[in-house]
This record gives structure tokens, C-alpha cells and sequence, in this order.
């Protein structure tokens, strides 16, 4: 019983949170292109994601007559539910239940993170949804590689697969490995499909991607498994390079998470290929040396 308070109250403030870090980003890119943003919808816009949501979810629930009906309507569930699934991994002291092996739970959630993509593309019957799935596809699978890799190095290197002691080390670990630090943030942009990697929603030769054909409450599903991924990219970023306590924790994953928003008002989007050889060529490599010299230097 009280697990099940604790999984439905963290499910409640994730998706809060994801509601007000949407109004965040709206605001810093009208700031950085010299505009003011929401602003009418209550005090400063505050509400203005309150209203999105009611917008989104009243909205007639249309699907296209050619699409599967069950994979239409259940990949965005299916998505949401991974990226909840991932945040009870989060090393809190209020928390009911801690997972021993967290980072092995982390591998296995987070490689099933792209059949919500494909499922969501191949079900619309729609071309361009479906070029948009198999470019996330690509970019998803491929950026996981080297995530997983620099998360082992952080694993090894504190002696850990548990997020609960990760986070409470007595040192920072990205002083040690700060080249890591910069790929591993490279690679969450691009696994989380966040500019200026955002090849899976290109609007200028997809038509926003691989949910183009979706609207209202099944889009807002979508939407939200995607930020909450955003936000939790940003917390294991802090808990993997910084040393800190659990206040300083949600300060520092706030920041992190405004990099998030300010890689996208600064960056023209890349090229696909050149996404792919930066992976493939150049991280890959660099992550794979730097965790042998870790495990030589431990005796792994």
C-alpha cells in the first residue's frame, strides 16, 4: 500500500514538474530571440501550462483510418509509462523502496525506450511518421551505446551499481573525468532527441516526425514522456559527475536541465550523417578506451 502512494506521488510531482519545465523552456527561448513569451495566461504565464494541458486533453480524440488502432493508442502510454518506470530510481530519502541494482534496471528500461518511437511511427501509416521512427531508431540505439559505456566508467570509478550510494560519493567524479562529462552530455541531447539533434521531429522534411499523426491527449502523452526523460538525463547527470546532497542535487539537475534549453536556442540543427559519424567514430572509441583504463586500474 504505501509503495503504491509512493509510486502514484512520484508520478504526480514528475509530471508537475515536466507541466512547469515546459514553461521554463518557453521562456528562455523567447528571451534568447528578444521576446517575452507566455505572459497573459496568469501571473508572469504561470498557468499557461495548466490551460496547455486542459486544451490538449478536451480535444476530439481523432486517429487515422488506415492506422493499427491498438498500437496507435497504446504507444503513448507505453512511453510515459518507461519514463515514470525510470524515475523511481531516483536516490531520495523520502522515498519507500530504493533498487539495489539500479543501473542494471536503468540499462534494461531505457533500451526499450525506443519501441514507443517505432510503435508511434509504424502504426500512423504514414511515410513521414515512419522515416521520423527510423531516424530515432538510429539515433536512440546508437547514442545508447556510449551512454551505457560512460555510465560504467562512473560505476566502476565509485565502486557502485546503485544510484542511492552514487549520489551521496565524496567526490566529484567529473573533476576526474570532465571530457566525459561533455560526451556524456552530448549524448543524452541526442538520445533524447533534443536539439540540435532533433532529427526525429525535422519540420522542415518530416512534418514534425514520427507524431505527426497525433493530437490532443495522445500528443500530450508523447510530450510528456519526453520531457520527463529530459529531466531525468539531467538528474543522473548530476548524480554520475557532481558530488552533492539531495537539495543541492535538485539545484544542480535544474541547471543541468536549463543547458538543455539553451543548447536549443544557441545550435543549428546537425547533419544526420554527421550525427552518426560523431557516435559511431568518435565517441564510441574515446568511451571504450577510457573504460578499459578504468578497469586496468581497478583489476576488472
Amino acid at each position: 500500500m504505501f509503495h503504491l502512494i509512493s509510486a502514484i506521488g512520484t508520478a504526480l510531482c514528475i509530471l508537475l514538474g515536466v507541466a512547469f519545465f515546459t514553461l521554463l523552456e518557453r521562456k528562455v527561448l523567447s528571451y534568447a530571440q528578444i521576446r517575452k513569451g507566455p505572459n497573459k495566461v496568469g501571473l508572469w504565464g504561470i498557468v499557461q501550462p495548466l490551460a496547455d494541458a486542459v486544451k490538449l486533453f478536451v480535444k476530439e480524440k481523432i486517429s487515422p483510418l488506415s492506422s493499427n488502432y491498438f498500437l496507435f493508442w497504446v504507444a503513448p502510454g507505453f512511453s510515459l509509462i518507461l519514463a515514470m518506470v525510470l524515475w523511481h530510481l531516483y536516490p531520495s530519502t523520502f522515498s519507500y523502496k530504493s533498487v539495489t541494482w539500479g543501473i542494471l534496471l536503468f540499462f534494461c528500461v531505457t533500451a526499450m525506450n525506443v519501441y514507443g518511437v517505432l510503435m508511434a511511427g509504424w502504426s500512423s501509416n504514414s511515410k513521414y511518421a515512419f522515416l521520423g521512427a527510423l531516424r530515432a531508431a538510429a539515433q536512440t540505439i546508437s547514442y545508447e551505446v556510449s551512454l551505457l559505456l560512460i555510465l560504467l566508467l562512473s560505476a566502476f570509478s565509485l565502486l557502485s551499481f546503485s544510484w542511492d550510494s552514487m549520489s551521496v560519493k565524496g567526490f566529484p567524479v567529473g573533476v576526474l573525468l570532465l571530457p566525459m562529462a561533455f560526451v556524456w552530455f552530448t549524448s543524452a541531447l541526442a538520445e533524447t532527441n533534443r536539439a540540435p539533434f532533433d532529427f526525429a521531429e525535422g519540420e522542415s522534411e518530416l512534418v514534425s516526425g514520427f507524431n505527426i499523426e497525433y493530437g490532443g491527449g495522445l500528443f500530450a502523452l508523447l510530450f510528456l514522456a519526453e520531457y520527463a526523460n529530459i529531466l531525468l538525463m539531467s538528474m543522473l547527470t548530476v548524480i554520475l559527475f557532481s558530488a552533492s546532497d539531495f537539495f543541492l542535487l535538485s539545484v544542480q539537475a535544474l541547471f543541468v536541465a536549463c543547458l538543455f534549453l539553451l543548447a536549443r536556442g544557441a545550435y543549428p540543427r546537425f547533419r544526420y550523417d554527421l550525427l552518426m559519424m560523431l557516435c559511431w567514430k568518435s565517441f564510441l572509441p574515446f568511451a571504450l578506451c577510457a573504460l578499459a583504463v578504468i578497469a586496468i586500474q581497478f583489476n576488472f
